[in-house]
């Protein structure tokens, strides 16, 4: 959308949207605006709540957030309105903010009122042209120092969420570990990051074992690629790694699964919530240095396929057991961080992953869990969290549970066999592989990155994670 900050009521269009805290007394029209009230008892600005009125043709549309509202729940209101009322907009769309709204709820506004513009239609033929949202004009009057900075930013993390979206969503015939790649390159152009792709026999040269075991069973066109992004800028406050597992689609291996296989093209949501993090750092241009590494693979199912019971090597140098070949996307993380680790000086390592349904059992969709051995960073990253409602909470990594994963054959095995403590062992998995990096820290997404919502009649994709990269690095 393209920004225009006004500074007066006159200057409005035939469309304007005016959010309102729920005030028992009723809400307040600005005089300016409209020379008209509304009882309380028709609205008063209550949560989910929406009102409108015609004058003069103008189109107002009265938005109720309740009294207390959080980052999320203004997020979904204004999203309903390009989701929803799209065919309310022409070409043209103004809101109208109070003195009473703050920054956060400002960008909260605005960030809904762009993933509202995104479909999930990729690939219908029968639906009508979609809306160019680019084209339309988005009008903001609000009394917010620097409104035009705060918008333009939002609008550039809301892309990069957008693509997010799109890349987890797409299917996996589409959306191979080469697309990913590809889709890496086209970004690194037009933002202005680095990047080097290791195909399979780079990989095999520098001893990526653990990560080409996984795609044994795939064919060319969906081989391995191991994506290396590098942004940098002069005098960077610090330099943060990121990790994201790129599976582009999972079977389970010879372990194949048994149920829910149909959603496992959401696999990759990690390696989309890297990817689309560094596009938006890049566009914002944050004073920090960034490595991103996104190893991609398909699990598949071939003569081909490593077996439950092999023992694989990793570029660690350690040996690994494996149990289970569905416990396939740490052994990918585990070579993405020893890589990482051991080629960069960072001074915090972040690896995101759609990685256990223990996760999801423990914390259920609205939740990530968060393990690190950094005290500071959990803060953190939590305070980012609550901030924009991408919350997570924390797990231990006590030693204790170091013992599940032991092998007796090779120097760790995958997976501990049993059906407790899932996430936690497969975090201690991934800890080994760390080289004792002192700030680390594993977020398992697999119950945040993709699910149901109003907007979708089918499972999708959120962008969980973009916005909470971002908003951490402007705190820190």
């Amino acid at each position: 959308m393209k920004i225009k900050i006004k500074s007066a009521a006159s200057e409005l269009g035939k469309l304007v949207i005016i959010p309102f805290f729920e005030k028992i007394s009723g809400i307040e029209l600005p005089i300016s605006l409209l020379e008209t009230q509304v009882s309380k008892n028709v609205f008063s600005g209550k949560k989910d709540s929406l009102f409108i009125l015609e004058r003069s043709n103008t189109i107002y549309i009265l938005l109720g957030l309740g009294s207390e509202p959080t980052y999320n729940s203004i997020l979904t209101a204004f999203r309903r309105i390009t989701a929803k009322h799209a065919d309310l907009i022409e070409d043209e769309i103004d809101l109208y903010f109070t003195a009473d709204f703050s920054a956060t709820q400002v960008q909260a506004a605005l960030n809904g009122l762009m993933l509202g513009t995104y479909r999930l239609s990729h690939f219908k033929k029968s639906e009508k042209p979609s809306k160019n949202w680019n084209a339309i004009q988005l009008g903001i009057l609000s009394s917010e120092n620097d409104i035009e900075k705060l918008a333009k930013d939002t609008i550039k993390i809301s892309e990069a969420q957008l693509e997010c979206m799109k890349l987890v969503d797409l299917p996996p015939n589409t959306a191979t570990p080469s697309y990913l790649s590809d889709w890496s390159k086209e970004a690194s152009e037009k933002y202005g990051f680095r990047l080097e792709v290791l195909d399979r026999e780079a990989a095999t040269k520098i001893g990526l074992k653990a990560f080409l075991a996984v795609s044994q069973g795939s064919e060319t066109d969906r081989a391995p690629q191991f994506i290396i992004a590098e942004y940098r800028v002069e005098n960077p406050k610090k330099h943060l790694g990121l990790v994201g597992k790129g599976v582009t689609f999972d079977t389970g291996g010879l372990n194949i699964k048994t149920a829910g296989m149909v959603h496992m093209k959401c696999d990759m949501g990690g390696a989309a919530t890297v990817l689309g993090a560094l596009q938006a750092i890049a566009d914002l241009k944050l004073p920090y240095d960034v490595t991103a590494i996104v190893p991609c693979v398909e699990n598949a199912v071939d003569s081909l396929s490593f077996l439950p019971s092999d023992v694989i090597g990793s570029y660690s140098g350690k040996t690994i057991e494996i149990i289970d070949t569905d416990a396939e996307g740490r052994l990918i993380l585990a070579d993405g961080l020893s890589y990482l680790v051991k080629n960069y000086k960072t001074d915090h390592v972040l690896d995101f992953a759609t990685l256990t349904g223990s996760a999801v059992g423990t914390f259920g969709y609205d939740c990530a869990a968060l393990f690190t051995n950094d005290k500071v960073l959990s803060e953190n990253l939590q305070n980012a969290g609550d901030q924009i409602s991408e919350r997570m909470w924390p797990l231990p990594l006590w030693d204790s549970y170091k013992s599940e994963m032991d092998s007796e054959i090779a120097d760790i095995k995958n997976y501990n066999g049993k059906p407790v403590a899932g996430a936690i062992t497969a975090a201690k998995f991934l800890e080994a592989f760390t080289e004792n990096h002192p700030s680390w820290a594993h977020i398992d997404i697999a119950g945040t990155a993709f699910g149901d919502s109003e907007f979708a009649k089918t499972k999708h994709a959120t962008a969980y994670g973009v916005h909470l990269i971002v908003k951490l690095l402007q705190n820190l």
